[in-house]
């Protein structure tokens, strides 16, 4: 599942700073992938674009916006499921430069 955050968000801004796929962004402004951008996803909170986000699989064992947010308004989205495979495979994508070998961390795998 992609991240998203929820109405309770206060702004602060905490999460924006350590997504490693710079998927967060500051609500009303444009999203950026592949050289384009997009309309904001939502106005008035800060927002994560989900073709951006990889639940920090490759990078963190635990989503960094939900371990820094202070109000925990960093929450799975049901509404779009994704399994370890797809999310590695889109850390692959957005970074292209970076190896992900069989040992990368991830919230699928047990500490």
């Amino acid at each position: 599942m992609a991240t998203l955050i929820t109405e309770e968000c206060i702004n602060c801004g905490a999460c924006e700073r350590e997504c490693p796929n710079h998927a967060i962004y500051e609500g009303g402004k444009a999203w950026e992938l592949n050289g384009g951008s997009g309309t904001p996803l939502k106005e008035d909170i800060y927002y994560i674009v989900p073709d951006k986000c990889t639940e920090c699989v490759g990078f963190f064992p635990r989503e960094q916006c939900a371990v820094v947010c202070p109000v925990d308004c960093c929450v799975p989205d049901p509404n779009i499921p994704e399994t370890e495979g797809v999310l590695i495979e889109r850390a692959k994508t957005l970074h292209p430069e970076l190896t992900f070998d069989g040992d990368f961390p991830s919230r699928f795998r047990k500490s």
